[in-house]
């Protein structure tokens, strides 16, 4: 019986590991899925990043190096879509694979970050 169960539990994790899309994408991509205002915009980068170099106007900062981001990113709602950047993609791919394991449906990652964003002159926010 034992077996069984493990054997379901193991089926579930995989199936709604395989539910998650995540998507990869450039600055302009990034920007048109922003102007559809479907979806959850958030930076992970840390105070110092956003006071010193700006972000993307309506976006919401949970610090990915912080102490309790997981715990953060574990209470959103899984069922939205997200999009999500750091200052050169690292982080924001990182932050895709644990929303993946936690069972987000939706995650766009901007590939190459913010730094990426502004050179392509994109609209940047400083924060006051």
């Amino acid at each position: 019986m034992k077996t069984i169960i493990t054997i379901c539990a193991l089926i579930t994790t995989i199936v709604c590991g395989a539910q998650t899309k995540i998507e990869n994408v450039d600055a302009a991509t990034f920007k048109k899925l922003i102007d559809e205002k479907k979806s959850i915009l958030i930076d992970l980068r840390t105070d110092d990043e956003l006071k010193t170099k700006g972000f993307i106007k309506g976006a919401t900062q949970i610090d990915f190096l912080g102490t309790n981001s997981e715990t953060i990113i574990s209470r959103l709602d899984k069922k939205k879509t997200y999009l999500i950047y750091c200052a050169g993609g690292g982080r924001s791919g990182d932050c895709a694979e644990l929303m993946q394991t936690q069972g987000f449906t939706h995650v766009v990652n901007l590939a190459k970050g913010f730094d990426d964003w502004k050179k392509k002159g994109f609209d940047v926010e400083l924060k006051k």
